[in-house]
C-alpha cells in the first residue's frame, strides 16, 4: 500500500511571491478587518494593529486565510493551516526563484524513484 491509499490527509504547498503596490491601502484593508473583529480583546486588538501599521508583511498575512482557499473544494475540509509573510529581495531574472524547479524535501531524498523508502 502506498501513503495514497492509507491516508486521507494531503499537504498542498503553495508559495507566492507578492509585489505590494499600495502598503497604505493594504494596511488601511488589514486595519478594517480588525476593527470587523467584534470578539478580539482590547489588548489584543492594540497589539495587532501596532503590527499590522509597522509591517506591511503582517499586513498581508492578516488578510490572507487558508479556509477561503479551500473552503469551496469539493469533498474537503481544512483540517490544519499555517502561514506566514516575510519581506524578502526578489529578482525575477534570477534562477533562484525558478518556479518551475521541483522543490526537493529531505524526506523525498531518502526515498527512490518510485516514492518507496
Amino acid at each position: 500500500m502506498n501513503i495514497e491509499e492509507t491516508s486521507r490527509f494531503v499537504r498542498l504547498r503553495v508559495e507566492l511571491v507578492l509585489e505590494i503596490e499600495d502598503p497604505g491601502a493594504l494596511t488601511k484593508a488589514a486595519l478594517r478587518r480588525l476593527a470587523a473583529e467584534t470578539d478580539m480583546p482590547a489588548d489584543e486588538r492594540v497589539h495587532a494593529e501596532g503590527a499590522v501599521t509597522e509591517d506591511t508583511a503582517e499586513a498581508l498575512a492578516s488578510l490572507i486565510d487558508p479556509f477561503d482557499l479551500v473552503s469551496e473544494v469539493p469533498g474537503v475540509d481544512l483540517a490544519q493551516a499555517s502561514w506566514s509573510s516575510e519581506p524578502i529581495d526578489y529578482d525575477p531574472d534570477s534562477p533562484d526563484w525558478d518556479l518551475d524547479e521541483d522543490d526537493v524535501d529531505e524526506d523525498d531524498e531518502d526515498e527512490g524513484a518510485d516514492g518507496v523508502s
